[in-house]
């Protein structure tokens, strides 16, 4: 069995604790505010959005509904492969609801834009999107999401849900992986 030294395999701490709960606060009081006398579909894309997940619906203050599905583009690796596969989907009815999907970081895009085009299929009334991570890459047709909680360069990240072969989720802050834990 593979032994993990977080701290030593951590290069840098990119954000704290604090930093992320002080931010989820502002996203939770900014979806309160949309969603202010509605009961949005909260659905957390598993298993990198769980902990953002979670503390983001603690702190908005409406009445809602959650979900959970399970996606993956990366497959082990450390960049996407280009193709997503949907390993557990919804079973709610979306059908005139407001759906939000919560993800954990993007990269390309390329699983929340497959998310948003097959959630739009079930007729919900809005589909919106937030996650808590987003890569300053340049890519053509590159995704755009409505609600982010940081920018980031284009890093390899971990902890806070975030993980290298499943390693690494329950750090309580974001790192910057060292290059030689994963090449």
């Amino acid at each position: 069995m593979l032994i993990r030294n977080e701290r030593k395999d951590v290069k840098y701490v990119m954000f704290t604790r604090e930093q992320i709960a002080a931010r989820t606060r502002e996203l939770g009081a900014e979806l309160s505010k949309k969603y202010a006398g509605k009961t949005p579909l909260m659905i957390c894309v598993l298993r990198g959005a769980a902990f953002f997940f979670t503390d983001l619906c603690r702190e908005m203050n409406t009445l809602m509904e959650i979900d959970f599905i399970a996606c993956s583009s990366y497959f082990g690796n450390t960049k996407s492969t280009g193709t997503v596969q949907l390993v557990k989907d919804s079973t709610v009815d979306m059908s005139g609801r407001d759906v939000v999907i919560v993800e954990d970081i993007i990269d390309s895009g390329l699983t929340l834009d497959y998310l948003v085009k097959i959630f739009k299929t079930r007729n919900p009334a809005s589909v919106t999107t937030v996650t808590l991570l987003d890569k300053d890459v340049d890519k053509p047709n590159r995704f755009h999401v409505d609600y982010y909680g940081f920018k980031i360069p284009d890093e390899f990240v971990v902890g806070y849900g975030l993980d290298y072969a499943d390693y690494y989720r329950n750090l309580p802050y974001i790192g910057v992986l060292k290059e030689e834990c994963y090449k």
